[in-house]
């Protein structure tokens, strides 16, 4: 069996209407993704502390699926049509065939090196090194495999720096990777927050998989303490928001970590941390860039 995508580029005062009016005329789902996902203009709109939000992206991806044998196109201008849009919008129509896309979905994701002694194994894997630091991820609907470059420079920060005894703070904490990697790399304590329930339940899940005992929560339900490292890994925007909050929840002489920054992003970045710790240069892999600094 096979369906139809159709792909639309809508802006934000549409896209919500048009994935509507595309429901109502028989798509089987709808989903929205932000269209400068990966560039400067990417958008947040999970309500980081501090930043404000919209309910959709500027520039938004609208994407649909048909069962086979609908005229998608046409449904496009009666939906267009509808809502007074014209000329259609730049579209694009593909088959999509049948697959077993769970198998597709972990064939992406293969055991990771991330250093000498740390890896990163999907829980559908066996270690390729089992006297490593193996690390069983499973993402569910979270952020952060290991496979990029903001988690891979964030996870080799903390090989290379934490002592341990450390307590740690993962804001932004997506999968809880980061979090169960500090705690599997001699950490004390670890906390992960997220705006994103799905994100907190697969870090709980992860955590558990791995043996560790960390706290991870919603914003809104729980307090920050003042931590010995704090790291986020999320996006420049929410970063910028994000500045005094971090700060207040690091220790004096304490460290902070901060990656999801473009590398042309990275010296905007440190100039507003500067106001609290001394930042060493930028690491960069790929264009994304690995912050770190000490607090004064």
């Amino acid at each position: 069996m096979s369906w139809l995508n159709l792909s639309i580029q809508a802006d934000a005062g549409n896209a919500e209407a048009l994935s509507e009016a595309l429901l109502e005329r028989g798509a089987l789902s709808v989903d929205m993704l932000d269209a400068d996902a990966d560039t400067p203009d990417e958008q947040a709109i999970f309500g980081e502390p501090g930043e404000p939000t919209s309910a959709v992206w500027q520039h938004n991806l609208v994407n649909a699926l048909f069962e086979s044998g609908t005229d998608v196109a046409d449904i496009l201008r009666a939906s267009c049509a509808s809502l007074g849009i014209s000329p259609l919008p730049p579209h694009q129509i593909e088959t999509l065939e049948e697959s077993d896309w769970v198998r597709l979905t972990q064939a992406q994701f293969d055991p990771i090196r991330i250093s000498q002694r740390l890896w990163i194994v999907p829980t559908w894997h066996t270690p390729t090194d089992p006297s490593a630091i193996n690390i069983a991820l499973d993402p569910g609907l979270a952020f952060g495999t290991g496979s990029h470059p903001t988690t891979r420079l964030c996870l080799r920060w903390l090989d290379n720096n934490l002592r341990g005894g450390e307590s740690v703070l993962d804001y932004g904490c997506g999968s809880g990777i980061l979090a169960i990697a500090a705690l599997k790399l001699g950490a004390t304590s670890a906390v992960g927050v997220d705006v994103d329930k799905q994100a907190v339940q697969a870090s709980c899940d992860n955590a558990t998989a791995n043996c560790v005992t960390a706290n991870f929560h919603l914003p809104e339900t729980g307090t920050l303490s003042q931590y010995d490292v704090v790291v986020a890994n999320i996006l420049t925007n929410p970063l910028r928001a994000l500045a005094p909050l971090l700060a207040g929840a690091s220790k004096s002489g304490g460290q902070i970590v901060l990656s999801g920054v473009l590398g042309e992003q990275a010296e905007d970045v440190m100039r507003i941390y500067a106001q609290w710790f001394n930042m060493s240069p930028a690491i960069i892999e790929d264009g994304w860039a690995c912050l770190s600094g000490i607090k004064k």
